[in-house]
Protein backbone atom coordinates (compact mmCIF):
# COMPACT_ATOMS: atom_id res chain seq x y z
CA UNK A 1 0.00 0.00 0.00
CA UNK A 2 2.51 2.47 1.00
CA UNK A 3 4.30 1.61 -2.21
CA UNK A 4 1.70 2.60 -4.40
CA UNK A 5 0.78 5.66 -2.19
CA UNK A 6 4.18 7.20 -2.83
CA UNK A 7 5.75 5.85 -6.02
CA UNK A 8 5.71 8.66 -7.98
CA UNK A 9 8.13 10.48 -5.35
CA UNK A 10 11.94 10.54 -6.06
CA UNK A 11 14.67 12.33 -4.31
CA UNK A 12 16.07 15.36 -6.21
CA UNK A 13 18.90 14.42 -8.84
CA UNK A 14 21.01 16.79 -7.02
CA UNK A 15 23.57 14.78 -6.31
CA UNK A 16 24.28 13.22 -9.39
CA UNK A 17 27.32 15.45 -10.58
CA UNK A 18 30.68 13.17 -11.55
CA UNK A 19 32.94 15.96 -11.61
CA UNK A 20 32.47 17.15 -8.22
CA UNK A 21 35.27 16.76 -5.85
CA UNK A 22 35.76 13.79 -3.34
CA UNK A 23 38.51 13.91 -0.68
CA UNK A 24 41.24 11.49 -0.64
CA UNK A 25 40.71 8.34 1.74
CA UNK A 26 40.87 4.64 1.65
CA UNK A 27 37.61 3.33 0.72
CA UNK A 28 36.38 -0.23 1.97
CA UNK A 29 36.18 -3.03 0.04
CA UNK A 30 32.83 -3.24 -1.93
CA UNK A 31 30.86 -6.87 -1.98
CA UNK A 32 27.57 -7.08 -4.24
CA UNK A 33 24.87 -8.00 -2.32
CA UNK A 34 23.31 -11.28 -3.37
CA UNK A 35 20.88 -10.78 -6.93
CA UNK A 36 17.38 -11.72 -4.31
CA UNK A 37 18.79 -9.26 -1.52
CA UNK A 38 15.53 -6.89 -2.29
CA UNK A 39 13.26 -9.28 -4.13
CA UNK A 40 10.18 -11.09 -2.34
CA UNK A 41 11.04 -14.62 -1.37
CA UNK A 42 7.99 -17.50 -1.01
CA UNK A 43 7.78 -19.56 1.91
CA UNK A 44 9.06 -17.35 4.42
CA UNK A 45 7.78 -15.21 7.62
CA UNK A 46 6.78 -11.70 7.18
CA UNK A 47 7.27 -8.73 9.23
CA UNK A 48 4.21 -5.89 9.17
CA UNK A 49 4.22 -2.59 8.38
CA UNK A 50 1.94 -0.03 9.77
CA UNK A 51 1.05 3.93 10.46
CA UNK A 52 1.87 5.12 13.76
CA UNK A 53 0.77 8.90 15.06
CA UNK A 54 2.36 10.52 17.72
CA UNK A 55 2.09 13.79 19.95
CA UNK A 56 5.20 16.41 18.85
CA UNK A 57 5.57 18.60 21.32
CA UNK A 58 8.19 20.04 19.40
CA UNK A 59 6.01 20.87 16.54
CA UNK A 60 3.02 21.04 18.46
CA UNK A 61 1.33 18.98 15.89
CA UNK A 62 0.39 15.43 15.78
CA UNK A 63 3.18 13.82 13.43
CA UNK A 64 3.08 10.39 10.97
CA UNK A 65 5.57 7.53 10.94
CA UNK A 66 5.96 4.06 9.50
CA UNK A 67 6.80 1.20 10.91
CA UNK A 68 8.42 -2.16 10.47
CA UNK A 69 7.84 -4.58 13.02
CA UNK A 70 9.79 -8.01 12.72
CA UNK A 71 7.98 -11.27 11.68
CA UNK A 72 6.13 -12.78 15.15
CA UNK A 73 6.41 -9.40 16.91
CA UNK A 74 5.61 -10.53 20.20
CA UNK A 75 5.49 -8.13 23.62
CA UNK A 76 6.61 -10.64 25.80
CA UNK A 77 10.48 -9.54 24.20
CA UNK A 78 12.34 -6.80 23.74
CA UNK A 79 13.65 -5.62 20.32
CA UNK A 80 16.73 -2.56 19.43
CA UNK A 81 15.26 -0.12 17.14
CA UNK A 82 16.54 1.65 14.18
CA UNK A 83 15.25 5.04 13.10
CA UNK A 84 15.57 5.30 9.09
CA UNK A 85 15.74 8.72 8.20
CA UNK A 86 14.64 9.72 4.38
CA UNK A 87 15.55 12.37 2.05
CA UNK A 88 15.01 16.04 0.77
CA UNK A 89 12.02 14.97 -1.60
CA UNK A 90 10.46 12.73 1.05
CA UNK A 91 8.45 11.85 3.63
CA UNK A 92 7.96 8.96 6.48
CA UNK A 93 6.29 6.93 3.00
CA UNK A 94 9.90 7.58 0.80
CA UNK A 95 11.96 4.75 2.25
CA UNK A 96 9.30 1.88 1.32
CA UNK A 97 10.86 2.81 -2.09
CA UNK A 98 13.54 1.17 -0.76
CA UNK A 99 11.09 -2.04 0.53
CA UNK A 100 12.72 -2.51 3.83
CA UNK A 101 10.24 -5.26 4.53
CA UNK A 102 11.45 -7.00 2.06
CA UNK A 103 14.88 -6.73 2.76
CA UNK A 104 14.93 -7.45 6.48
CA UNK A 105 12.63 -10.31 6.01
CA UNK A 106 15.24 -11.83 3.40
CA UNK A 107 17.80 -11.29 6.28
CA UNK A 108 15.79 -12.85 8.93
CA UNK A 109 15.13 -16.07 6.51
CA UNK A 110 18.82 -16.49 6.05
CA UNK A 111 19.81 -15.45 9.68
CA UNK A 112 21.96 -12.66 8.71
CA UNK A 113 20.32 -9.92 10.90
CA UNK A 114 19.42 -9.59 14.50
CA UNK A 115 15.34 -8.72 15.16
CA UNK A 116 14.28 -5.37 15.34
CA UNK A 117 11.95 -2.85 15.21
CA UNK A 118 12.37 -0.02 12.33
CA UNK A 119 10.99 3.40 12.28
CA UNK A 120 10.56 5.60 9.82
CA UNK A 121 9.72 8.75 10.86
CA UNK A 122 9.26 12.35 8.98
CA UNK A 123 12.06 14.29 9.55
CA UNK A 124 10.87 17.59 8.60
CA UNK A 125 9.52 18.74 11.81
CA UNK A 126 7.30 21.56 10.90
CA UNK A 127 3.09 22.46 10.68
CA UNK A 128 3.02 21.59 7.10
CA UNK A 129 5.65 18.59 7.08
CA UNK A 130 4.79 17.82 2.98
CA UNK A 131 6.96 17.21 0.73
CA UNK A 132 5.35 20.10 -1.73
CA UNK A 133 6.49 23.33 -2.88
CA UNK A 134 9.92 24.38 -2.31
CA UNK A 135 11.77 21.52 -0.69
CA UNK A 136 14.61 23.90 -0.88
CA UNK A 137 12.87 26.48 1.20
CA UNK A 138 14.79 28.11 4.40
CA UNK A 139 11.51 26.84 6.35
CA UNK A 140 11.26 23.51 4.58
CA UNK A 141 15.08 23.13 5.50
CA UNK A 142 14.90 24.42 9.01
CA UNK A 143 12.51 21.23 9.56
CA UNK A 144 15.08 18.89 9.16
CA UNK A 145 17.04 20.94 12.04
CA UNK A 146 14.34 21.15 14.54
CA UNK A 147 13.89 17.15 14.02
CA UNK A 148 16.57 16.81 16.10
CA UNK A 149 14.77 17.98 19.18
CA UNK A 150 11.28 16.61 17.97
CA UNK A 151 13.19 12.61 17.74
CA UNK A 152 14.91 12.98 20.98
CA UNK A 153 11.96 14.14 23.26
CA UNK A 154 9.21 13.08 21.19
CA UNK A 155 9.64 10.13 18.96
CA UNK A 156 11.63 8.35 21.14
CA UNK A 157 9.80 8.40 24.29
CA UNK A 158 6.62 7.39 22.31
CA UNK A 159 7.85 4.91 20.37
CA UNK A 160 9.05 3.07 24.03
CA UNK A 161 6.40 3.96 25.35
CA UNK A 162 4.24 2.05 22.91
CA UNK A 163 6.17 -0.77 21.48
CA UNK A 164 8.56 -3.56 23.77
CA UNK A 165 11.70 -2.09 23.21
CA UNK A 166 15.03 -1.71 24.99
CA UNK A 167 16.08 2.08 25.76
CA UNK A 168 19.73 2.05 26.42
CA UNK A 169 22.17 3.21 23.68
CA UNK A 170 23.39 -0.38 22.75
CA UNK A 171 19.96 -1.23 21.28
CA UNK A 172 19.34 1.85 19.22
CA UNK A 173 20.54 3.01 16.01
CA UNK A 174 20.27 5.87 13.20
CA UNK A 175 20.81 6.27 9.78
CA UNK A 176 19.56 7.82 6.60
CA UNK A 177 19.48 8.66 3.08
CA UNK A 178 21.08 11.57 1.47
CA UNK A 179 19.62 14.58 3.27
CA UNK A 180 18.83 11.72 6.04
CA UNK A 181 21.70 10.65 5.75
CA UNK A 182 22.96 14.07 6.99
CA UNK A 183 20.57 13.89 9.55
CA UNK A 184 22.03 10.45 10.75
CA UNK A 185 25.40 11.66 11.33
CA UNK A 186 25.25 14.78 12.73
CA UNK A 187 22.39 13.63 15.64
CA UNK A 188 24.00 9.79 16.10
CA UNK A 189 27.55 11.42 16.07
CA UNK A 190 26.18 14.32 18.40
CA UNK A 191 24.28 12.70 20.82
CA UNK A 192 26.58 9.14 21.62
CA UNK A 193 24.08 8.74 24.39
CA UNK A 194 21.36 8.08 22.77
CA UNK A 195 22.96 5.89 19.72
CA UNK A 196 25.72 3.49 19.62
CA UNK A 197 25.15 2.51 15.81
CA UNK A 198 25.15 5.57 13.19
CA UNK A 199 25.07 5.21 9.11
CA UNK A 200 25.05 7.24 6.25
CA UNK A 201 23.57 6.76 2.48
CA UNK A 202 24.93 9.49 0.26
CA UNK A 203 24.73 12.28 2.82
CA UNK A 204 23.95 15.58 1.84
CA UNK A 205 25.49 18.91 2.61
CA UNK A 206 23.71 19.41 5.73
CA UNK A 207 26.67 16.82 7.29
CA UNK A 208 28.34 19.02 9.67
CA UNK A 209 32.03 19.59 9.33
CA UNK A 210 34.05 16.38 10.66
CA UNK A 211 35.72 18.49 13.91
CA UNK A 212 32.03 19.27 14.56
CA UNK A 213 30.50 15.10 13.88
CA UNK A 214 33.94 14.42 16.33
CA UNK A 215 35.08 17.05 18.37
CA UNK A 216 36.70 14.52 20.94
CA UNK A 217 38.27 11.59 18.88
CA UNK A 218 38.93 9.27 22.41
CA UNK A 219 34.86 9.68 23.04
CA UNK A 220 34.27 8.47 19.66
CA UNK A 221 36.37 6.00 19.63
CA UNK A 222 35.36 4.72 23.03
CA UNK A 223 31.60 4.87 22.81
CA UNK A 224 30.67 4.86 19.06
CA UNK A 225 30.14 0.94 17.80
CA UNK A 226 29.87 1.74 14.06
CA UNK A 227 29.88 4.45 11.95
CA UNK A 228 28.92 2.75 8.08
CA UNK A 229 28.02 5.02 5.04
CA UNK A 230 27.83 4.30 1.55
CA UNK A 231 27.87 6.85 -1.45
CA UNK A 232 27.71 5.63 -5.47
CA UNK A 233 31.19 6.71 -7.20
CA UNK A 234 28.99 8.96 -9.95
CA UNK A 235 27.38 10.68 -6.63
CA UNK A 236 28.84 14.04 -6.42
CA UNK A 237 27.30 14.16 -2.88
CA UNK A 238 30.71 11.78 -2.46
CA UNK A 239 32.45 14.91 -1.42
CA UNK A 240 30.33 15.19 2.50
CA UNK A 241 31.37 11.19 2.91
CA UNK A 242 34.77 11.00 2.09
CA UNK A 243 35.44 14.37 3.98
CA UNK A 244 34.39 12.73 7.13
CA UNK A 245 36.41 9.39 6.41
CA UNK A 246 39.26 11.54 5.51
CA UNK A 247 39.16 12.61 8.72
CA UNK A 248 38.38 9.35 10.78
CA UNK A 249 41.71 7.74 8.95
CA UNK A 250 43.71 10.67 9.91
CA UNK A 251 42.34 10.50 13.72
CA UNK A 252 42.07 6.52 13.69
CA UNK A 253 38.40 6.36 14.58
CA UNK A 254 36.92 3.66 12.77
CA UNK A 255 34.65 4.02 10.21
CA UNK A 256 33.43 2.47 6.99
CA UNK A 257 32.99 3.77 3.69
CA UNK A 258 31.96 1.80 0.47
CA UNK A 259 32.18 3.63 -3.36
CA UNK A 260 29.16 1.91 -4.80
CA UNK A 261 30.25 1.37 -8.46
CA UNK A 262 28.43 2.65 -10.77
CA UNK A 263 25.84 4.07 -8.07
CA UNK A 264 24.14 7.46 -8.57
CA UNK A 265 21.66 9.33 -6.02
CA UNK A 266 19.03 6.20 -5.90
CA UNK A 267 18.06 3.74 -3.74
CA UNK A 268 19.46 1.09 -5.85
CA UNK A 269 22.52 2.66 -3.40
CA UNK A 270 20.20 3.45 -0.21
CA UNK A 271 19.02 -0.08 -0.21
CA UNK A 272 21.98 -2.23 -0.67
CA UNK A 273 23.56 0.58 2.54
CA UNK A 274 20.20 -0.69 4.78
CA UNK A 275 21.08 -4.15 3.43
CA UNK A 276 24.35 -4.17 4.97
CA UNK A 277 23.90 -1.72 7.91
CA UNK A 278 21.03 -4.14 9.45
CA UNK A 279 23.94 -6.62 9.54
CA UNK A 280 26.25 -5.25 11.62
CA UNK A 281 23.58 -3.62 13.99
CA UNK A 282 23.05 -4.52 17.27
Amino acid sequence: MFVSLYAKAQEPEIGVMPDAPKIECHFDKYLAAPYYFDKEMANIDRGTIKEIEYKSFTVGTTRKATIYLPPHYSKKKKYPVLYLLHGIGGDHKEWMLGVPNIIMDNLYANNKAKEMIIVMPNGRAIPNDKAEGDIFSADKIKGFEIFERDLLTDLIPYIESKFSTYTDREHRAVAGLSMGGGQSLNFGLGHMEMFAYVGGFSSAPNTKMPEQLIPDVAKTKKENKLLWMVCGNQDGLMFNSSRLKNFCDKNGVPCTLIEYPGGKHDFVVWKYGLYNFAQLIF
